[in-house]
Parts: C-alpha cells; structure tokens; sequence
C-alpha cells in the first residue's frame, strides 16, 4: 500500500490536463510584495504568459488581481511571454508598492468601530480606491485571453472554498453564479479577511444582482441564506498556498509561498486579540508545513511536476551557484516581516521584491523541467540588495 497522500482536501477523480497552474500564497503585504519578485523572474524567463491558471489567497490575491485586470495592457499571451520592463513596472510593481506603502487595517478597524460598514467594508472600499477603481470580475482575462485568475475565500456557512472567476463564482456546496459582475475589491478583500480581526467579510447578493444557480445538481446548501448573504473569510483559512484549483486541474503546479517564519515565542500574549493571533499562527504553520511536505513529495513521486519555494526557505539548501548573496540571517529576517495590511519601508519593499525574485529564481533552475534557465545577472533592485 502506499503511504502516499495528496496535499489537498478533496483531490479530483479526472486526470490533470497539461499546462502550468502558479499558486499565490497568503500573508499580507508581506507575500503581497514577496510574490512581486516571483512574478517578476517569471516574466523574464518567459514563463508568465504561458501560465494557464493563477489561484490566490490574502496576499497573494492582491497581486494577483492587479495583474489580471492590466493583462490585457501587458499584452502577455502564450505567443508573447515576456512582456517589457517598462509595462511590468507600470500596470504591477507600482500599483503593488503604491498599495504596500498604505497602511488599511488600522484605518479599516477604527473605520469599523466608529463608521457606518463593517470592518472588512472599509478594507474593500480602500482596495478600490488605491487598485482597482470600480473594476470587477469580469475585467479579469477570459480563458481565451490569458490565464484564469481564481481569489479564494473561505465560505464559514460551508466550510468549504468560495471562488471568484470571471466565468463563475462557486462553491461546490451551495452552486455557482455565472458571469459574475461582483467588483474586485469586494473579492479581494473577502480573500484576505483574516482573523480575527478582519473577518468576516459578508456579501449581500441582491445588492450586486447575483443570484446563485446549482453547478450539477449535487449541491446540499443551494437554499437560504447560503445562497443569499456570503459569509467569508481569508482564503488561507482552508488553503494557505492556494493549492487546490491549480493541483486538481494541471499537472504543472509552480507554489509561491509567502508565508511567515514562525517562532518561538517564551512569553506569548494572553490578551484575546493577540493570543488569538498566536494561535491561528501556528495553526497555519502546522497546516503549511503539512501540505508543503506533500507537495514535495508529490514532485518526487512525479505525480505533479513543478516547483515551490518559501520566503522562509535556505537558498543554500538548493546548492547552485547563487550569483547574488541570500544569506539566511537576512532572509530569515525578511520572513518574519509581521502579517499585516501596514505601510512598509520602501528599502524593505524592495528587498523582499529581491528575495521573491532570488528564491523563485533558484527553485526554478534546480526543479523546472523541460527548460534551461540563465541565472539572473541584476536584481530588480541592486542597491537595496537581500
């Protein structure tokens, strides 16, 4: 018997069909700007326009999401690649940054508190007026066009994933609604209300005109209020790395992981909020490690094929030839970068747009099949180095 086990809860009955799935983690700002650097050496090595489907939690949704509705001004295709440095800079690295020198959840908590609309309302109303300015699902890339984006949430009625695409939202559980016009703040910010502070994010259906539909027929909670007021919360709540829509679709899983570095901790606090905190800290920890393992596994026993690297990960341990130094004393310091919607330093921006892009670059190079890659010969940003 083998003791083999997948790394996601509900692995699919059908064989994955061909193609390169990439999965954006969770982790504020953090993983928001870390993946920032991943995506940058994916489109240098003409990996980024051939991507069949982007998955994203928390963080990584906000990335994510600016990327998929400036696809189109990219002009990133299977045919073009590559797009310039200019255009990458402009339609993604700075809306990006602009969003991680914004401090939203502290305003979002004291806009709860005191303000009419909760305190995810508050988050989602920023997310739009500094990204996404009115645009909604359907500004994402049809299949045709580019890759399908999918932000996950989690749905707290099922306990299941809510997926928001723009041919579909869907819970496999309560149905599916069809061309969704839902707006991309509203998503991305249900994707990272994380707890406890952040969540939930609840939506109104009929304020958006939507109205849910069964998908097959099997749904079990297709009735009231399932199907009429979302109940949400982080996506990395029931899937951290944002595995499950690539793993179960494509046989190519590229994981963009950037999760914290956990510590020890000899006096944790016992007041409510931040003892909660700690909890759910290590409580992600336990499931990240658990799925990571798998994963790799996964590639070792060819049932997927792909890489995966973590911001908390040695670059010494994949024993190439680094041509930037990544000593983990700075990289480790770089991991424990708090998980928070809270203005970074732009020296510390641009050193975790350097360490994304070093990591993601190493991994590739040691576990990619089927292509050579050159290492780097500049980072995005020489002088603030790693």
């Amino acid at each position: 018997m083998s003791d083999y086990c997948e790394p996601v809860l509900d692995p699919a009955g059908d064989a994955p069909a061909a193609g390169i799935g990439l999965c954006l983690s969770g982790g504020g700002y953090r993983a928001m700007v870390f993946h920032l650097g991943c995506l940058w050496r994916l489109n240098e090595i003409g990996l980024l326009g051939g991507l069949k489907r982007i998955s994203s939690v928390s963080g990584g949704s906000i990335a994510a999401a600016v990327l998929g509705m400036n696809w189109s001004k990219l002009g990133l295709s299977p045919a073009t690649p590559t797009t310039s440095a200019a255009l990458f800079r402009q339609y993604l690295v700075d809306p990006v940054r602009t969003m991680a020198s914004t401090t939203v959840d502290a305003g979002a908590i004291l806009g709860g508190i005191f303000l009419p609309g909760t305190i995810a309302d508050h988050v989602a109303g920023k997310y739009d007026s500094l990204l996404f300015h009115g645009k909604t699902l359907q500004d994402l890339p049809s299949d045709a066009e580019g890759p399908r984006f999918v932000i996950n949430a989690t749905n707290v009625q099922s306990g299941k994933l809510m997926r928001f695409s723009r041919p579909y939202m869907r819970d496999f559980r309560v149905g599916q609604i069809l061309n969704p016009s839902l707006p991309l703040a509203i998503a991305v910010g249900a994707s990272s209300a994380f707890p406890p502070i952040l969540s939930p994010a609840e939506i109104d259906l009929d304020k958006y005109g939507l109205a849910f539909a069964p998908a097959d027929g099997t749904e079990d909670l297709a009735f009231a209020p399932y199907t009429t007021k979302l109940v949400l919360s982080d996506g990395g709540v029931y899937d951290n790395l944002g595995l499950e829509t690539v793993w179960k679709r494509y046989d190519t899983v590229l994981v963009s992981d950037g999760g914290a570095r956990f510590s020890a901790d000899a006096e944790p606090h016992t007041d409510w909020a931040r003892h909660a905190y700690r909890v759910l800290d290590i409580i992600d920890s336990q499931v990240r490690s658990l799925r990571v393992r798998q994963l790799v596994d996964s590639y070792s026993r060819k049932v997927r094929q792909g890489a995966y690297w973590g911001m908390w990960q040695d670059a010494s341990v994949y024993k190439l030839d680094l041509p930037f130094a990544c000593p983990i004393a700075r990289t480790a310091e770089l991991a424990s970068t708090p998980t928070r919607l809270q203005e970074m330093d732009p020296t510390l921006q641009e050193r975790i747009v350097n360490w994304g892009y070093m990591i993601a670059d190493t991994s590739l190079r040691k576990n990619f099949a089927g292509t050579t890659i050159a290492a780097p010969t500049a980072l995005p940003y020489p002088a603030s180095a790693i």
